[in-house]
């Protein structure tokens, strides 16, 4: 089946509109993305005591200006659930884009896969850590630097193809 696939092909060959629309689909896709970022950083997760404040509270500490509370499994299997099936294809639908870039092929192969090995380890370390492992929200923040400038990197290649024209 692989050799029956055009690996020659590249988004520069698209007719404008086709390009314009793939560029205006990615920069939405990236204005949901570094948003859900923004709401990381304004929950204080981006640090291994926020986020373990936010997933685990810190109704023993009365002192704090915010009091959160621990949250149920059902509030973190939803959590996880939604999260792993909504960036997922945000990562498959950026991938089917990339695939068809010419990015080199070691590269372009590291990009398709890691945003999904990094995924799981940062929802499923969020499960952990709420589940009273603490050391994991570590692995999180790395996990979920990793994750995102391989998005980043994908949306730069992506949008460098595509302002590359038509190109060989």
């Amino acid at each position: 089946m692989e050799n029956q696939i055009n690996h020659n092909f590249r988004l520069r060959q698209l007719p404008k509109y086709a390009r314009m629309a793939c560029l205006a689909f990615i920069l939405t896709l990236s204005v949901g993305y570094f948003t859900g970022l923004a709401f990381v950083f304004q929950t204080e997760s981006n640090t291994a005591v926020g986020m373990e404040e936010n997933y685990n509270g810190n109704e023993d500490r009365p002192e704090e200006m915010v009091m959160k509370f621990k949250k149920s499994q059902r509030e973190m299997l939803t959590i996880v659930h939604t999260h792993i099936l909504s960036i997922s294809l945000i990562f498959f639908s950026a991938g089917v884009l990339l695939f068809f870039s010419s990015v080199p092929k070691r590269l372009k192969s590291f990009l398709l896969v890691e945003p999904y090995v990094s995924l799981i380890v940062t929802f499923g370390g969020i499960y952990l850590l709420w589940y009273g492992i603490g050391f994991v929200a570590y692995v999180v923040l790395v996990s979920g630097v990793l994750m995102t400038l391989t998005y980043v990197a994908t949306v730069v290649f992506i949008l460098k193809e595509l302002f590359a024209g038509n190109q060989p």
